[in-house]
């Protein structure tokens, strides 16, 4: 198909705005599947994505569409997750695109995810097509979202589609306006092969499957191809095309999207972002690629039997196949043994992990409170440390600052939920950048210390706002902080498992938390337990489990008082002995409870 009949498009939106029952409906439209075939969410196709309602991986489709003006043209389509933590996923489809569709609820209006995936758009130099989805609904106000767009945005949304992706309505409007105005794809097919990787995942007979944008040159089977950042040389197997089923094609021609296959055996061994040319004739000038993704939140996955230690390593090992986003190392942590630290792009990714550890692998898992990167500057040379794990922090005295994360956060929210946002905010230790209007709803923009989110941030917003808020964030910088590390100590030994990197401010409160959990859960002893939280020799928080007492006087039936009095004595010395050499067990299941998220 002569290239400038090709248009490569993505749907962007917040979450539930429609994204994923625009794309059945254009599937639909379009006749890609037989009527038979067809179901909602056709594009997810992992079992979690279907049930929680929610696209994690961008899947493409290439369609056909013949438009009013006779002609027949390809139609290559990325669908885009909406969640903040899938927002590296959403850059590299929009890196292969020229133009994107954007989604939103006429009922609901711009949001924060709408907002941040416009801004990943217009970097990528696209097309913009405004569509107002969900218009048959009672409560849809079109002029309001049309006006909140033009305000919030910037955009001209006069002439934005009004659509029902649920019934069918408006597609056919939907589908001229891509060809009309989505620009055809730039590339020379007689140039060499400059191709680019947009993605990877691994299929149990194929092997990878890598996901690839054409920019120019011509792709076909056979060809030995050179991948630019390491070198690597591979011969292609297979071209291919989603049609939304596999499909093979005899070649990938410029401004085209398609899969290849290469017999690799592991998605680690491939950079996302990377050029793709032949081995013989190799293009000059390699793509600038993507940043790699950073993992921003840590947290500790244990199996709950310890037997299951390889089995949790293997299941990670075929989880990471799939998702290069996600990283992960053996760790030993004297309560629950042999585990691994993990990094995940946010508290979705890790809940998604989690779930599919569990699930798809039958593990049953101890995960341990999610925390995150610490940048240490040491006294001695003014060498740089990074720390993720409490338990590796070196003695006070031989650091000069510490500096943690910090994110900006965009925070959409109506007006009459503003006060206890801003409170919420302000006492995460936010500072407020600014504050808009666009309508009955407000855009405040803050700057949050990473570690205040990731534990009931997000919680706490939605109940704050009944539901109603929306939140988006970007790692912006690392900033030198009062932060010290929190030992937990149980009659005067350091329980490591339980430390945690806190703000000095936040340490007595976290520390008298701590405690008064552990205090339900560490089982009476006979003799008086003492829990303390700690900052280095400063106790700060403290409370006793009472010692369960053996009544000795039992036997003495009347007579001088001290007889009694001389057993409880003997008591007493008994307990203060056991008290000096006792040593407390704590429980597995204490400290799990402790540790839950």
């Amino acid at each position: 198909m002569s290239q400038d009949r090709i248009r490569n498009f993505s749907i962007i939106a917040h979450i539930d705005h429609g994204k994923s029952t625009l794309a059945d409906r254009l599937i639909e439209h379009t006749h890609a599947v037989q009527q038979r075939e067809m179901k909602s969410q056709l594009l997810d196709n992992m079992d979690i994505e279907r049930e929680r309602g929610i696209t994690i991986k961008a899947q493409t489709v290439r369609l056909k569409y013949v438009a009013k003006d006779g002609h027949e043209y390809q139609l290559n389509l990325i669908d885009t997750p909406g969640h903040v933590d899938f927002s590296y996923e959403v850059s590299r489809s929009l890196a292969a695109c020229e133009g994107s569709l954007l989604v939103v609820d006429a009922s609901q209006g711009v949001e924060a995810q709408t907002l941040a995936n416009v801004y990943l758009a217009l970097d990528n130099d696209h097309e913009i097509i405004p569509v107002l989805n969900k218009i048959d609904l009672p409560a849809a106000e079109p002029a309001r979202v049309k006006e909140q767009i033009e305000n919030v945005i910037g955009l001209d949304a006069s002439d934005a589609l009004e659509i029902s992706a649920k019934t069918g309505l408006g597609i056919e409007a939907v589908l001229e306006e891509i060809v009309k105005h989505v620009p055809a794809p730039t590339g020379n097919p007689d140039k060499p092969l400059k191709a680019m990787l947009v993605d990877s995942w691994y299929d149990t007979y194929l092997g990878v499957i890598i996901l690839v944008r054409v920019i120019d040159g011509v792709l076909k089977p056979g060809q030995k191809v050179q991948f630019m950042s390491d070198k690597s040389t591979h011969n292609v197997d297979a071209v291919g095309v989603f049609a939304p089923g596999k499909t093979k094609v005899d070649a990938l021609y410029s401004g085209e999207v398609g899969y290849i296959t290469c017999g690799i055996k592991f998605v680690a061994d491939l950079n996302v972002g990377d050029t793709i040319t032949t081995e013989k004739n190799p293009t000059t000038e390699p793509l600038p690629g993507f940043k790699p993704s950073v993992p921003v939140v840590f947290c500790g996955l244990f199996p709950a039997d310890a037997a299951e230690f390889d089995v949790l390593r293997e299941s990670l090992g075929k989880l990471r196949l799939n998702d290069a986003s996600f990283v992960f190392e053996v760790t030993h942590s004297p309560a629950l043994g042999m585990g691994f630290r993990c990094g995940f792009l946010g508290l979705l990714h890790l809940e998604i992990i989690q779930e599919r550890l569990e699930r798809e692998y039958n593990l049953n898992l101890v995960t341990t409170a999610p925390s995150v990167v610490y940048k240490l500057i040491m006294k001695k040379d003014k060498k740089e440390l990074e720390i993720h794990n409490p338990t590796d922090f070196p003695d006070v005295s031989t650091i000069h600052e510490i500096h943690e994360p910090w994110i900006k956060a965009t925070i959409m929210v109506p007006e009459e939920y503003m006060g206890a946002i801003i409170e919420l905010c302000t006492e995460r230790r936010g500072e407020q950048l600014g504050l808009t209007f666009a309508g009955n709803r407000a855009m405040l923009t803050y700057m949050l210390p990473l570690n205040e989110v990731v534990f009931d941030f997000y919680d706490r917003l939605k109940s704050a706002s009944r539901g109603y808020a929306s939140f988006d964030y970007a790692i912006e910088m690392f900033r030198p902080g009062e932060l010290v590390k929190l030992s937990i100590l149980v009659n005067g030994e350091p329980v490591e498992a339980l430390s945690c990197i806190v703000h000095r401010e936040k340490a007595e409160v976290r520390g008298r938390a701590l405690c008064e959990k552990l205090k339900d859960l560490i089982p009476r002893q006979l003799f008086k337990i003492a829990i303390q939280a700690a900052i280095g020799g400063k106790v700060i928080a403290r409370e006793t489990v009472s010692a369960m007492r053996k009544d000795v006087t039992a036997k003495c039936y009347g007579g001088d008082i001290s007889r009694k009095r001389k057993l409880l004595e003997k008591q007493k010395e008994g307990k203060k002995r056991m008290r000096q050499f006792g040593n407390v067990e704590i429980p597995q299941s204490a400290l799990v409870a402790a540790l839950k998220v």
